[in-house]
C-alpha cells in the first residue's frame, strides 16, 4: 500500500482508510517519520492475542506486550514502513504468515527446521523467553527433563506445530535411553494449569511468562492455585518473528533495527518490564 508525503503531511485516500477501518477493532498502526521518501510500506503484523505477557490486548483492546513494543520501537526506526497491528489466534497466525495474509507474525515463536521451510527467519532473534514445567507442588522436586524423565511421569500434549513440542523432540534424540513420552495435540490450546491441577498430566511445558501471568499475578485466572502448582525452568530460548518468505528486505530492514534496539539497551529493558528479569543476561549460554 502506498501513501504518498506532500510537504510532511500523509494523504491518504478515502478507499485506503476505507480499507484500514475494516481491518477490524484489533488494526491498529503506528506512523514512520516522514525521511523524504515518496513510499511508505504498510506491513501487516499479527499478533497472538492470548500470549500475555509476549503478546495480548490490553484493557482498553490494543496490542500489548514485549514483542509488540519492539514492534513499534523497530517501526520508529524504519521510516519507509508502516506497521498495521492484527490480532488473531495463533493457528491463523501461521497460516497467514505463510500464505502471505500478514507480512510478518509476533508470539514469542522458537525456531525450529519445520517452521524454517515455511518462514523466513531473520539474523537477529527478537527476546528470550524461559520454558519450564508446570507441576503439583508434591513434584516440585522435579527440577529438569530428565528428572522427569527419570520419574516416569506424564506430559501433557503439545501440538506438533508449536515450538514446545520441537524442545521436547530434541531432547528425546539426544536422550534415547530418557525419553519423554511426548503426545502431539491437535491444537495450541491445551490448558497447561488446568490438566496439572486436575491430574490429567503430571506436568507439562509452559513458558514462565504465561505461568506468571496466568497463576502468579494477583488477579490472574488460576491464582488461587498458586501454592498448588510450580514453575520449575529447564531452558533459556530465543524467540523471533515469522516472516513470510517474500519479505526479504523488511527482514534485512528489520535486522538493522533489532540489533541496535539489543545493543542500546532497550530491549533487554522491555524484557525486565515484561517478565520481571532481564534474559538478555544469559545469551551468551543459550544453545537455542
Amino acid at each position: 500500500m502506498i501513501f504518498k508525503k506532500i510537504f510532511g503531511m500523509t494523504v491518504v485516500s478515502v478507499m485506503t482508510a476505507g480499507l484500514l477501518a475494516g481491518c477490524g477493532s484489533n488494526t491498529t498502526s503506528s506512523s514512520s517519520a516522514d525521511t523524504g521518501s515518496s513510499k511508505v510500506h504498510t506491513i501487516k503484523v499479527a499478533y497472538e492475542l492470548g500470549s500475555k505477557p509476549t503478546t495480548y490486548q490490553d484493557d482498553a483492546g490494543k496490542p500489548a506486550g514485549y514483542d509488540i513494543e519492539m514492534m513499534k520501537k523497530i517501526d520508529k526506526l524504519l521510516p519507509d514502513y508502516q506497521f498495521q497491528y492484527i490480532g488473531t489466534s495463533s493457528d491463523d497466525l501461521l497460516i497467514g504468515v505463510e500464505q502471505g495474509k500478514y507480512d510478518v507474525g509476533v508470539k514469542g515463536a522458537f525456531y525450529t527446521d519445520e517452521r524454517a521451510q515455511k518462514f523466513l527467519f531473520p539474523k537477529e532473534f527478537m527476546g528470550l523467553n524461559k520454558a519450564g514445567l508446570v507441576l503439583k507442588k508434591e513434584n516440585a522436586n522435579i527440577k529438569s527433563l530428565q528428572d522427569f524423565s527419570t520419574a516416569n511421569l506424564s506430559l501433557a500434549p503439545i501440538a506438533t506445530n508449536n515450538g514446545q513440542y520441537a524442545v521436547i523432540q530434541e531432547y528425546n534424540d539426544a536422550h534415547p535411553d530418557k525419553k519423554l513420552k511426548l503426545k502431539a495435540s491437535d491444537t495450541f490450546a491445551i490448558d497447561i494449569v488446568q490438566w496439572v491441577n486436575e491430574g490429567r498430566a503430571d506436568g507439562g511445558v509452559m513458558m514462565e511468562g504465561a505461568f506468571n501471568s496466568q497463576v502468579v499475578d494477583k488477579g490472574s485466572p488460576y491464582y488461587n492455585l498458586k501454592n498448588d502448582v510450580v514453575f520449575n525452568g529447564f531452558a533459556v530460548i530465543k524467540t523471533w518473528p515469522l516472516f513470510n518468505k517474500k519479505e526479504q528486505d523488511f527482514a534485512d530492514a528489520y535486522d538493522k533495527a533489532a540489533k541496535k534496539l539489543k545493543d542500546d539497551g532497550t530491549a533487554a529493558k522491555l524484557i525486565k518490564e515484561y517478565t520481571g528479569s532481564n534474559l538478555f543476561e544469559f545469551s551468551d549460554q543459550i544453545k537455542r
